[in-house]
């Protein structure tokens, strides 16, 4: 029987590029996980696939399952749900393969009440201007939406304590690497494998004992 993957758990304020570093994390090689295709009810951006960005639904067929308790976790941002489906995940890490979830802050704290051997990383901005900027050149939202989503971010980047790491983001390619290295880094620590150590023990003092 494989060993359970592990559940790699990416947040960060809104406009931080999350999206552009996971796409880039998966584009790249040398990596062995799953992305984990969150679900909400906002309405899809230009370029956007049901499936492959999110998993577009109504409020009604989130609410939906939610009461259902299918959901891992899910948060409600700037008028509209969000949330990762539990099914999936949990066949994926019996499977043996890690998932990665990129996820609100919100989320993130129900996922670590549930699920507190994750690894959680933050993705941080280089600073809030540079913030601002981006998700104003994204120009897809109002100014009294860039207003909320910054006044959101502030309140987001105060719970990076929830979280093992952060990661700055001021250069895709080397913020790609630092999540990777993270990773790899985990699986080797001790309190993940020593079980397997000790049953190596157990099952090798048992042979001698024949």
């Amino acid at each position: 029987m494989s060993e359970r993957g592990l559940l790699i758990v990416f947040s960060g304020p809104s406009g931080v590029g999350k999206g552009t570093v996971r796409k880039a994390i998966f584009e790249s090689k040398g990596h062995d996980f799953e992305y984990s295709v969150s679900m909400t009810t906002r309405q899809k951006r230009p370029g956007e696939v049901d499936g492959v960005d999110y998993y577009f639904r109504t409020r009604e067929e989130f609410e939906a399952m939610i009461e259902a308790g299918e959901m891992l976790e899910y948060a409600e941002y700037v008028g509209n749900y969000y949330g990762t489906p539990l099914n999936y995940v949990n066949k994926t890490l019996d499977s043996g393969k890690d998932v990665f979830l990129e996820i609100e802050v919100q989320g993130a704290g129900q996922v670590k009440e549930k699920a507190p051997d994750g690894v959680f990383i933050f993705l941080t901005p280089p600073d809030l201007n540079e913030l601002r900027e981006r998700i104003v050149g994204r120009g897809t939202d109002s100014p009294e939406v860039i207003d909320e989503r910054m006044r959101v971010a502030q309140d987001e980047i105060e719970m990076m304590a929830l979280y093992d790491y952060a990661v700055v983001n001021d250069e895709v390619p080397l913020a790609v690497k630092r999540v990777k290295d993270i990773i790899a880094s985990e699986h080797f620590r001790v309190e993940r494998v020593i079980g397997k150590y000790r049953k190596m023990l157990t099952d090798f003092n048992n042979q001698e004992k024949i």
